[in-house]
């Protein structure tokens, strides 16, 4: 059986960071894609500008 992120990411250390998803517009073909990244809880805000 396979772990789940979400358990671990729950103690200790874990609970500091926030996983923001971001859907961006590429410059190549105007396509949409999604870009995730993993940030500190204070950052979130910035790290959505």
């Amino acid at each position: 059986m396979a772990k789940k992120v979400v358990a671990t990411l729950q103690t200790g250390e874990g609970r500091n960071f926030s996983k923001v998803i971001k859907l961006v517009r590429t410059g190549k073909n105007g396509a949409y894609v999604f870009e995730e990244r993993m940030v500190p809880n204070d950052k979130v805000q910035d790290a959505l500008k």
